[in-house]
């Protein structure tokens, strides 16, 4: 069974490729813009008759897309987040069309939360920002596609390997380069905000059993950790995991531009529940002690020295 994973060598594709790896009888190829890829495809560029022609090669009976841009201007994000889906969705009906694809969504298409309420699938989506709406326009292409599709709409991923352009990891390695300094200071932006954590190698169980799942499946699937949690609690738990003794002080600045208008998110996960036998199974907790433990900042900084991602 050839599963072609694009974006494998990103942070959720990473885990994503470890899992699928696990599956009986899985041939696992990669796709991105390394010449070392299998199928080697730039999604912001590339013509639908070129990667037709790629696809066409491998013939995967299953195609994970977790290629995203969550970073950049508006173009960028366009061209990777919108571009690339319905590029991907024009040459699997070429080429493979009747392959499954699982594609990576993200909360952020829903926009602001209202307190108290998870969304669910059915929920409006009214993205703040350049992000969010590129993504949900991702979503389009797939569902609108007539393919064998499901969107898995992810909340806020954390755990072992989380990038350093994301809260968690940009914390830990915060922590990391003032180990155990009762006078050091970690200045963060606003943390009044609650997301919807979700273990990064959770994500990756749900999209193994989208690929293996029989029968079609609902168009879109919430995987998040199904609660709202404080950011200040996270940065908090995160600081305790790693013995850290000082101040952290939130400012004004340096809050992400993306989710700044977005004070309140919680997904319904119930759907995925029912339609694939999924639930989180990995705590806040432990999603950070992995996070910090596989950063390798967890000796340095027992030792007060500075991590470097």
């Amino acid at each position: 069974m050839h599963i072609l994973v694009l974006g494998a060598t990103g942070y959720l594709g990473g885990h994503v490729v470890e899992r699928l790896r696990a599956l009986p009888g899985a041939r696992v190829l990669l796709g991105g813009r390394s010449p070392a890829a299998d199928v080697t495809c730039d999604l912001a560029s590339d013509r639908p008759r070129e990667l037709a022609a790629a696809l066409a090669r491998v013939a995967p009976v299953a195609v994970v897309n977790c290629a995203g841009a969550t970073g950049g201007d508006a173009l960028t994000l366009a061209e990777v987040n919108a571009r690339g889906p319905a590029v991907l969705c024009a040459a699997l009906r070429e080429a493979a069309p009747r392959a499954r694809l699982v594609h990576l969504g993200s909360a952020a298409e829903y926009g602001p939360g209202a307190p108290g309420r998870p969304v669910a699938e059915s929920g409006a989506t009214r993205p703040a920002g350049p992000y969010g709406a590129t993504k949900l326009a991702g979503t389009v292409a797939v569902t609108a596609s007539g393919l064998d599709a499901v969107v898995l709409r992810v909340g806020n991923p954390v755990g072992p390997g989380a990038p350093s352009t994301g809260l968690p990891g940009r914390v830990a390695v915060l922590l990391a380069d003032a180990g155990r300094d009762p006078g050091a200071a970690l200045r963060l932006g606003d943390l009044s905000a609650y997301r919807d954590f979700v273990d990064a190698r959770d994500v990756a169980e749900a999209v193994a059993l989208a690929v293996t799942a029989p029968g079609p499946l609902p168009p879109v699937l919430n995987i998040g950790g199904g609660d709202a949690v404080p950011v200040r609690e996270l940065v908090r738990k995160l600081a305790d995991v790693a013995g850290f003794r000082g101040r952290i002080v939130e400012e004004d600045a340096g809050g992400s531009t993306r989710s700044a208008d977005v004070s309140w998110q919680c997904s319904d996960t119930t759907a995925a529940r029912d339609a694939l036998g999924w639930r989180p199974s990995r705590s806040l907790e432990a999603s950070l002690e992995a996070l910090w433990a596989a950063s390798g900042a967890r000796s340095r900084g027992s030792a007060g020295g500075v991590a470097a991602r």
